[in-house]
């Protein structure tokens, strides 16, 4: 079984002082370094995925959408997390790139080639996805669907992420709907027991 590491959407407007922030999203990043840090030290292939909106979105309030502003393509607000550790080989996906995309789940995203997330995967043979970032219940739960309905092996990196809640308790409903889907749920202190390279060092 071959595995990669997805790291979705921890930008800067998704982090507190951003346009949308992720209360205390910011928290989950020395924890992303660790997973990060240990992929790379056992070969694991990173994605790491971004909005990347034009100016003009329906996604965005002033369009009809549900939100404010947010990761305008080459905007500050768009840049990944300043201590956010990317390996230098992390492919970067970029969605929500069309004027009607919402982009929420990282399986709309597309490399620099043009290669959809799902291909670049299959490409290198990958069946087993360990998720984990920004929101909770939001785009890290679309990815996570997405990836259990495609039939990778799926891990939800529960203390590597974290949710929005615009409604109180949406991002526990939202980690009750991916288990039922097929994911599995675990944190840096259990994840040996399921992906034993992602383990941190005892």
């Amino acid at each position: 079984m071959s595995a990669a590491l997805i790291v979705v959407d921890v930008q800067r407007d998704f982090c507190p002082g951003g346009a949308l922030a992720v209360p205390r999203g910011d928290e989950v990043i020395p924890t992303l370094n660790t997973y990060l840090r240990r992929a790379q030290q056992h070969g694991i292939l990173v994605y790491v995925s971004r909005d990347w909106h034009p100016q003009r979105s329906t996604h965005f309030q002033a369009y009809g959408g549900p939100w404010p502003v947010h990761c305008v393509q080459e905007t500050a607000g768009a840049a990944f997390h300043p201590t956010l550790e990317l390996p230098s080989n992390a492919v970067v996906v970029s969605k929500g790139m069309g004027a009607t995309d919402d982009g929420y789940s990282a399986f709309e995203a597309q490399t620099d080639g043009g290669l959809f997330l799902e291909d670049a995967l299959r490409t290198e043979d990958i069946d087993c996805l360990c998720i984990g970032g920004l929101a909770t219940d939001y785009c890290v739960r679309a990815t996570v669907l997405e990836a259990c309905s495609k039939g990778f092996r799926t891990i939800l990196l529960l203390d590597g992420s974290r949710g929005v809640n615009v409604a109180p308790g949406d991002s526990e409903r939202a980690i009750v709907e991916m288990v039922r889907a097929g994911a599995y749920v675990t944190t840096l202190e259990h994840i040996g027991k399921l992906q034993p390279e992602l383990a941190p060092e005892r």
